[in-house]
């Protein structure tokens, strides 16, 4: 028999409504925030009581979730109590005593306490403490009844958090596929688009709705046969037989409204416990550069086998010539002949010092020796070394007096100014190169131009390239393509930068600024 003759009759009439309550959170209310805040109100309802928290245990150990009613002094107290390493441990009829022990003391045996544990799927996960003014003497009947809504508060609470851990993994999911760099997509067991990310977005040229929902086949098409079987060629095969058998194919993807695009898509499957498909992870990767170092490569192999050849075989052309025992040369062809074979391997020398500056560049760049450097002489040494070289050209200088001094490697800014006038030399057919400066309040300019027939439109971005040359190039003249890829190199290096200006048919200018 109880001795809370007023408050059992109540519960008794009322079980039935907090049972029903707890029920409905069960299925309404998945936020656990406000479900422990609503099962403490019912709880401290149901038992007469004028204040209760509720402690859940953690893996770190105890926390005060929710609380009603308690003095902020007391509430301050206790949370850092529960977590010290030897409450940590406590199971809950140590906590529930330890709490009855604490509410006795600090209320001066005014208030008591009830605790009714928490337990769900054989697990204890909390404690639900209520602060009352009498003792917690219950019949056999009544501790059935607090206990069926015990485990009821528990399975809501288990559920929520459950639905909490779920809602945070799906977040931490969405973040990591929005942070990717490369497109992801995620395709159900029909092969349709459940997902996709904001880098596939970008990459693909379209909005997200244009692509979730459809079916694999509609968004990712090949603008020729790919590199590797297609997806729906390996799962008309059986793939997958085994959960780590991943797919990858190579090709030019098309795209709505922009050029095709080359891509390397891996293909991971998700299986289900009987072995059946549930998902396809997709991960698309932009390789056009890839694609472009295998393009240079090819070019580099293609134009240095092509350069080097011209200059060898010209040599060993000459010096087989001049060796031959059933001929006699004159002073004159022999000197030409030698003048040939020197002029070959100086070319043969020089392209192999730009190769290896290349070189050095990949690996990290071009070690520069600082100096003052006045560029106007510098820049007349260099007119007066190529002017014997072209009887057709006239090469001079312009620069103002008093022209600054700067600081720079001074045999490479000659190495610069000699490949802009090398280059000029070899696309003007004839006329003035001119070598001249000016200059500005934080830096130097010097311009080397010429009178050929000037540089097309579309080759100016790329005439700074690795090995870039242009279709008249390669018909007209010799070289490697590195000659304004290295003068760029050396400029950037002194902090400063290079450019081209063209007029058609009124020759070409090539810039290139220093800081002063």
């Amino acid at each position: 028999m109880s001795i809370i003759p007023s408050m059992l009759p109540d519960f008794r009439v009322r079980q039935r409504d907090y049972l029903l309550e707890i029920s409905r959170a069960l299925t309404q209310e998945l936020d656990l925030e406000k479900l422990l805040a609503r099962i403490l109100r019912i709880s401290i309802e149901m038992l007469a009581g004028q204040a209760g928290l509720i402690a859940l245990k953690l893996p770190d150990g105890w926390r005060v979730a929710t609380a009603h009613g308690i003095a902020p002094a007391f509430l301050s107290y206790l949370t850092p109590l529960l977590a010290e390493e030897k409450v940590r441990e406590l199971d809950v009829l140590e906590l529930n005593r330890m709490l009855k022990e604490m509410t006795y003391t600090a209320s001066r045996g005014i208030l008591n306490g009830t605790g009714l544990p928490l337990s769900a799927h054989g697990q204890v996960i909390g404690v639900i403490f209520i602060f009352r003014n009498y003792a917690d003497l219950f019949t056999p009947n009544d501790r059935i009844l607090l206990q069926s809504f015990a485990d009821q508060a528990a399975i809501a609470v288990f559920n929520a958090q459950l639905y909490g851990q779920v809602t945070y993994e799906k977040k931490r999911l969405d973040a990591l596929l929005d942070s990717a760099a490369d497109g992801i997509l995620i395709l159900d067991a029909d092969l349709n688009i459940e997902r996709c990310n904001g880098a596939f977005e970008k990459l693909f040229g379209e909005m997200r709705e244009e692509i979730v929902g459809k079916s694999h086949k509609d968004i990712i098409k090949w603008k020729k046969e790919p590199h590797g079987k297609t997806l729906e060629e390996s799962v008309l095969d059986s793939w997958p037989l085994t959960p780590n058998a991943t797919l990858y194919v190579e090709g030019d993807l098309t795209r709505p409204s922009l050029p095709a695009l080359p891509v390397a898509i891996t293909y991971a499957p998700l299986l289900s416990e009987e072995n059946k498909l549930r998902n396809v992870i997709l991960s698309v990767r932009d390789i056009t550069h890839f694609r472009t170092a295998d393009e240079i490569k090819a070019t580099f192999i293609s134009i240095v086998s092509h350069e080097l050849r011209t200059p060898v075989a010209l040599i060993k052309g000459y010096a087989s010539t001049l060796r031959r025992d059933d001929a006699k040369w004159d002073k004159h062809t022999i000197s030409e002949s030698l003048a040939v074979i020197e002029e070959e391997a100086d070319r043969l020398s020089n392209m192999i010092d730009d190769l290896l500056d290349a070189s050095r560049l990949q690996a990290g760049g071009l070690s520069l020796n600082h100096a003052d450097v006045a560029l106007p002489s510098l820049a007349l040494r260099v007119s007066e070394r190529f002017a014997s070289q072209s009887p057709n050209h006239k090469i001079v200088t312009d620069f103002p007096a008093n022209f600054p001094v700067i600081l720079g490697d001074e045999n490479r800014l000659e190495q610069v100014v000699s490949n802009l006038v090398s280059n000029a030399l070899k696309y003007a057919p004839e006329g003035e190169i001119k070598i001249s400066g000016e200059t500005r309040p934080e830096q130097v300019i010097v311009c080397v131009s010429d009178e050929g027939p000037g540089i097309d439109a579309r080759d100016i971005p790329h005439i700074f390239d690795r090995f870039y040359r242009s279709t008249n190039a390669v018909k007209r003249t010799k070289g490697a393509g590195l000659g304004l890829y290295l003068a760029r190199a050396i400029v950037e290096a002194h902090g400063g930068r290079i450019w081209a200006d063209s007029i058609p048919d009124s020759g070409a200018r090539i810039y290139f600024s220093l800081p002063r």
